[in-house]
């Protein structure tokens, strides 16, 4: 690796993010990452704006260095903080690594790469012929559309996951007893609504299942509501899960649903739910900042914890 290249490389870890998509078109490298967030590649985006890749290198360096500073002024970092920052955009890093192939690639979703065209079309110093050409190109329909039309991309049906495990589990739960997947549906249906991508990579149930069941086991529910059974489980058939089909996870009495209920709105939602949440930030086109946003939609909510009598 050159040193050009080193200039490019932040200290976070590749995001166990996929790429549904990726080409070279007419010489400019995009793609499409598995959560619907459209990409240019470093080169892609250098081909776009018009300038050398180490431009594009330097920037993304001096925003991780400068990205805790707070006063903004003239320079080109400032105008990078002031246009992303007001459109939402709060990640310490301007890229996404991305492993295709075996190789990282450096992903600038699209809102960071119209960030430079803008820069480039108005604000440098710097030949902005090829930048203010692209620009007047995308500001009409907008990059996004640009790279799926390009890519011929369209996005699937964000419901299909969970609809398919709906069908397949619906009807799983032993008789007198409740399972943890059929009662947190509505939390699912919550998530796709706010655009977190749930798939194989996302499985909210195993989180509340571990959660719920060590609590049942510290206060030693099964005196109280007796013990949990096992029962089969299978996950859809392109669910990389599914090779261990079926697994036997527990099921829970119905005597003691109204506690589960009650534990899951006033502990699991408003304390454990939100740091679950920040570990699939990368599945959300608005990052680290929008899954705070969604983690914190129940904290009002948030009562007393459940008491065990």
């Amino acid at each position: 690796m050159n040193s050009r290249s080193q200039l490019a490389t932040s200290k976070q870890m590749p995001l166990d993010l996929g790429v549904e998509i990726q080409r070279d078109v007419n010489g400019i490298e995009m793609g499409v990452l598995e959560n619907g967030i459209p990409f240019l590649t470093q080169r892609g985006l250098a081909e776009v704006v018009g300038i050398a890749r180490f431009a594009i290198q330097g920037i993304t360096k001096e925003w991780e260095e400068h990205y805790d500073d707070n006063i903004l002024g003239k320079d080109r970092i400032s105008f990078f903080k002031e246009y992303l920052n007001s459109r939402g955009f709060n990640e310490p890093t301007l890229h996404l690594e991305v492993v295709l192939n075996g190789k990282i690639n450096y992903a600038y979703p699209d809102l960071v790469c119209m960030a430079f065209l803008e820069y480039y079309a108005f604000e440098s110093k710097a030949d902005s012929t090829t930048a203010l050409k692209n620009y007047r190109k995308f500001a009409a329909d907008g990059l996004q559309k640009f790279i799926y039309d390009a890519l011929n991309y369209k996005p699937g049906d964000k419901w299909k996951y969970h609809h398919d495990r709906v069908s397949l589990l619906k009807s799983s739960a032993p008789d007198g007893h409740f399972t943890i997947f059929q009662e947190i549906t509505g939390l699912i249906v919550d998530l796709i609504s706010a655009d977190l991508t749930v798939n194989h990579k996302t499985i909210p149930d195993i989180s509340v299942g571990i959660a719920w069941g060590n609590y049942w086991t510290s206060n030693n529910l099964h005196e109280q509501y007796g013990q949990r059974v096992e029962y089969e489980h299978n996950y859809p058939n392109y669910y990389p899960q599914s090779l261990s089909n079926p697994q036997r996870p527990k099921a829970y009495p119905d005597s003691a649903l109204p506690l589960f209920r009650q534990w899951f709105r006033q502990d699991y939602l408003p304390t454990k739910f939100p740091k679950y949440l920040l570990t699939k930030a990368n599945l959300l086109p608005g990052g680290k900042a929008e899954a705070i946003k969604i983690g914190g939609m129940y904290s009002s909510k948030q009562l007393p914890p459940p008491t065990v009598e």
